[in-house]
């Protein structure tokens, strides 16, 4: 049963960017942010967005209040009338009320702010460029030290992806056959001189821990980045970390 899914999920990846009008450059990496006041409440909305990856962030700040994650590979299709941000969902904390496992965006580059035209107009501004240890994309492969236990990586459709990015951090658990969201965390980081910390944001399953601030070690080896210290709940954590490549060949 799996490995007919995994041969189906590959087979529609290859369909997905095949198809596709691709042209890579339209939209420059980075971070994207536009934060909305409404009737007193600040709406923070995030763009996370590298070469092939897009994950959108709502959350409400004072009070800190989670609303909706969604993430997958995307790529630009040329319309007669607009560019559109077609993006296929590996993840959706909304998936059990919308079902949704494909976005279509229309977007454009206004100067260096992002303009989308989804649920309503988005102007988001980039976050500063900036690259230190530790940026880029993870997955969670197993706990630590390696012994030669079975490493949990691209095949298995249970994930746990890390998106670093212009100091800022996400985790996100899900399940890619089910959709089963499971939960997700962010915010600012840092990692210098094998000390990485994190500064929540947004936490979707406890708004009390927003403000926290996490302290760790880290270590580098090969595609492996070693994770370990104390973890939210204050106990003894080792993780290992693998860099994500990804691949439609």
């Amino acid at each position: 049963m799996k490995k007919n899914y995994k041969k189906l999920l590959f087979s529609s990846v290859i369909l997905f960017f095949i198809t596709s009008l691709v042209s890579y450059g339209q939209i420059t990496p980075g971070v994207y942010v536009d934060t909305i006041q409404n009737n007193g409440l600040k709406t923070v909305h995030q763009v996370k967005i590298n070469d092939d990856y897009f994950i959108y962030n709502a959350y409400e700040i004072e009070p800190a209040k989670f609303i909706k994650t969604v993430g997958g590979f995307f790529q630009i299709e040329n319309t007669a009338t607009n560019k559109l941000l077609v993006v296929l969902l590996e993840f959706n904390s909304n998936y059990e009320n919308d079902a949704v496992r494909q976005l279509s965006i229309p977007i454009e580059m206004d100067g260096e702010k992002l303009k989308m035209n989804w649920f309503q107009q988005l102007t988001l501004t980039p976050l500063y460029p900036n690259s230190q240890d530790l940026g880029g994309t993870w997955l969670f492969a197993t706990r630590g030290p390696d012994t030669g236990q079975k490493r949990r990586g691209e095949e298995s459709t249970r994930k746990t992806l890390k998106f670093l990015m212009n100091d800022t951090f996400q985790w996100i658990a899900y399940d890619t056959e089910s959709f089963r969201f499971s939960g997700t965390g962010g915010g600012a980081y840092s990692a210098e001189n094998g000390i990485y910390k994190e500064h929540i944001e947004f936490f979707s399953k406890d708004n009390t821990r927003v403000g926290a601030q996490l302290l760790f070690n880290y270590k580098l080896e090969e595609n492996d980045w070693h994770h370990t210290g104390k973890n939210s709940k204050g106990e003894p954590m080792y993780e290992i970390w693998s860099k994500r490549v990804t691949s439609v060949e």
